[in-house]
């Protein structure tokens, strides 16, 4: 009788194991689905690494820029493409319906916008029309003059005002003339730029928008001084803009520059490359730009793409037709298969 009790609890408790093992199970399985329900946290890239709450699907805006580049297209493709340099550079002078129109015939789905002071005013209308269209505005030019003897000028305080009056959230291309940094020793430019740049980080994410440093040539120009005032900010949610058309000079030291840019590099605006010049050339037309093409394949970086209509006296449409025809037999002969069938 003993030994038959023992058994009895013995087999009791195998039941109870059992039935606690079966729990468990359910209880992980509805946490599981309870999780996949609920939106997804991620680490901020900000200092600190929080988590937090990711955005809207598709909505960038606040996102750190690792989440950013995720959300990124195939780096070739077409619709990860924007037309640059169409506003100003443009013989027909588009008015921002037209321009929308064409835009969307030529199948390019996103702008940068770019001014002179004439087109600051119809820059709400530009905002308007683009979104009626459905093209996004990836970003929104923002060259600080220094003239006014303020941190900014006039005509970035009007920028900064209408974006805020429609809600529009894109970046804002930073750059400057040589002339802001002339005279001073390499410390003191770095400290102006970070002085006048952290102003600007601040406005910008007070209305929503983000930042990205721009070459436009001398000491700014240079990616190793953009990089040395990001991080003397400690802001990892300001980006970089690399322009070919400003970095004839850089070509032989292109692959190294991209290691350095590669943690904050956003966009690549391309251009037909010789050393020797011109500035402006249709790519596909120069000896060297896809040599860089095929270096920045092979970073890893993920970024966005500008192409061209920078040509003072001709028709914006046809200067980008040029650059993607030209765009389309540099990804044939680098055997861009997949990426090229985007463009049909």
């Amino acid at each position: 009788m003993k030994t038959y009790h023992l058994l009895s609890l013995e087999r009791g408790y195998s039941r109870m194991h059992s039935a606690l093992r079966v729990w468990s199970l359910v209880v992980v399985l509805l946490l599981l689905q309870s999780r996949g329900s609920a939106q997804p946290f991620q680490l901020s890239n900000e200092p600190g690494g929080e988590a937090r709450e990711s955005p809207t699907p598709g909505d960038t805006t606040g996102m750190p820029l690792t989440s950013q580049l995720a959300e990124k297209k195939m780096l070739f493709a077409k619709d990860n493409l924007y037309a640059w340099c169409i506003v100003p550079y443009d013989s027909v002078h588009r008015t921002p319906e037209q321009r929308a129109v064409m835009l969307k015939e030529i199948g390019i789905t996103s702008m940068a916008w770019d001014w002179r002071a004439v087109h600051l005013p119809i820059l709400k209308e530009e905002i308007a029309t683009l979104a009626h269209h459905a093209i996004a505005l990836r970003s929104v030019w923002f060259w600080v003059d220094g003239g006014s003897g303020k941190i900014i000028d006039d005509a970035n305080e009007s920028i900064l005002r209408t974006l805020a009056e429609t809600n529009t959230h894109t970046e804002l291309w930073v750059s400057f003339p040589g002339e802001y940094f002339a005279g001073l020793p390499d410390s003191q430019k770095t400290q102006k730029a970070v002085k006048t740049i952290r102003f600007i980080y601040e406005r910008a994410r007070a209305i929503g928008c983000t930042i990205a440093l721009y070459n436009h040539g001398d000491w700014f120009g240079e990616p190793a001084n953009q990089v040395k005032v990001i991080e003397a900010l400690g802001a990892r949610d300001i980006g970089l803009i690399y322009n070919f058309h400003h970095a004839h000079q850089q070509i032989d030291q292109f692959e190294d520059l991209l290691r350095i840019m590669k943690p904050y590099l956003r966009s690549v605006n391309l251009n037909g490359m010789r050393k020797e010049g011109p500035k402006i050339l249709p790519i596909g037309e120069g000896d060297r730009e896809l040599e860089m093409l095929t270096k920045l394949r092979a970073s890893g970086i993920t970024c966005s793409l500008g192409i061209l209509g920078h040509v003072e006296d001709a028709d914006a449409r046809v200067v980008l037709q040029r650059n993607l025809e030209g765009l389309k037999k540099l990804l044939k002969a680098m055997g861009e298969t997949e990426a090229l069938r985007t463009y049909h």
